[in-house]
This record gives C-alpha cells, sequence and structure tokens, in this order.
C-alpha cells in the first residue's frame, strides 16, 4: 500500500486544524506541525533543537535545513513509516525545493498537496466572530455559536472579547502574507501534479468525505 505523504495547504481560517485531526484519526497518520515540532525540540534539548534555540534567542529566524532535519527525523519515526500530515511547512517555494530533495534522500515522496480554498471575505467572517471567554478561554462564534447573552460566557458569566489576532485588520495582514509566500505553492505543485482543490466552504464531514474519497482514488492508482 501506498504511503500517504501529504502536504495541507490553505489560508488561515481555512479548517485545516480540523481537517488534519479527522486525517490523522481516519488514516494513522503522523500530523506534523512544524510549529510544535519546533517547540518540542527546543524543550527536549535535542541537538537541532539546540541549533534552533540559538537562532531564536538572537531573534533571527530559525534556517530551512534546521527545520527540514527536525522534518526528517520526525518523518524517521514508528508512527510515520506509513504516510505524515505536513501542516505549516513548506511555506514558500524555496522551502519546497529544500524538502522535495530531503525526501528523496530517504526515497520517499510525497502523494498528494491538499488545498483547501477559502475566500478571503469567508475568512474574515470566520475569524473575526470568534469571542473568548476571558476566564475559561471557552471560544464562541457570533454567528456559529453565539452566547445565549451576548458579550457573557455561557458557562461561567464571565466576560468574553475578541482577541487582538481576530481583528479584521490583523486578519487581512495574515492573508496579505499567506497570499505573497504560500500561495505561490499552489502553482508549483500543480506543476508537480500533486495539487488537490477542496472547498472550504462546504461543512467540515463533506470536506472530510471529499478529501478521503480523493485520497482512496490516488491510492488506487498509485498501484496502477
Amino acid at each position: 500500500m501506498s504511503e500517504l505523504n501529504l502536504i495541507l495547504l490553505g489560508p488561515p481560517g481555512a479548517g485545516k486544524g480540523t481537517q488534519a485531526e479527522r486525517l490523522r484519526e481516519d488514516f494513522a497518520l503522523a500530523h506534523i506541525s512544524t510549529g510544535d515540532m519546533l517547540r518540542a525540540q527546543v524543550s527536549e534539548g535535542t541537538e537541532l533543537g539546540k541549533q534552533a534555540q540559538s537562532y531564536m534567542q538572537a531573534g533571527e529566524l530559525v534556517p530551512d535545513e534546521v527545520i527540514i532535519g527536525m522534518i526528517m527525523v520526525r518523518i524517521g519515526a514508528a508512527d510515520a513509516r506509513d504516510g505524515f500530515l505536513l501542516d505549516g511547512f513548506p511555506r514558500n517555494e524555496q522551502q519546497a525545493d529544500a524538502l522535495g530533495e530531503a525526501l528523496a534522500t530517504l526515497e520517499r515522496r510525497l502523494l498528494a498537496v491538499l488545498l483547501i480554498e477559502v475566500s478571503d471575505d469567508e475568512v474574515v467572517r470566520r475569524l473575526g466572530g470568534r469571542r473568548v471567554c476571558t476566564k475559561s478561554g471557552h471560544v464562541y462564534h457570533l454567528e456559529f455559536d453565539p452566547p445565549k447573552h451576548e458579550g457573557i460566557c455561557d458557562q461561567d458569566g464571565s466576560r468574553l472579547i475578541q482577541r487582538d489576532d481576530d481583528h479584521e485588520q490583523t486578519i487581512r495582514k495574515r492573508l496579505e502574507v499567506y497570499h505573497a509566500q504560500t500561495a505561490p505553492l499552489i502553482e508549483y505543485y500543480e506543476k508537480e501534479g500533486l495539487l488537490r482543490r477542496f472547498d472550504g466552504r462546504r461543512p467540515p464531514n463533506e470536506v472530510n468525505d471529499h478529501i478521503r474519497a480523493t485520497l482512496a482514488t490516488l491510492r488506487l492508482e498509485d498501484k496502477l
């Protein structure tokens, strides 16, 4: 059976986290979030973690080769033998090139790049409507999951706030970064024949069903 080596792409608020969790459970994939992986390596004091920490303490970005090194260690773990789901990497074409070269040294390859598509206005609608309880951290949404009383948490009566990251101006800036740096990967992986598109406006269950059906087809084609 072919390995399910996947990359998850899409703008903030597209629902990548939800789909990543479902794919991890559906296929027993190793979900590799580069942010979580970086923190774990630093916390464990590995050699790569120490290298990364030295850059972080100096206020510099961790070089691609260090991140790639961590990814290669992670996908060599037992739980990633049958497949992995990369989330948050690559972020640009240079990183995509480096990732492809590194995977080739391990005689592994990507099966697909899953793009969850959502418009900028929909992202603003989703993220801008979030409200968070100041005490418990419980999350509401003004449209999809509103509190019974405006501005008040149903569970403990604490005040609900809008986080700075969820203000429209901040969301638009994050989207600008996404379009400038990460969106070019769409064409990059389309040329490689790896890109598969999914409508992120659909309910999460429907998106998951579409992804599962697509992966089943890809696995079948890979056997032929």
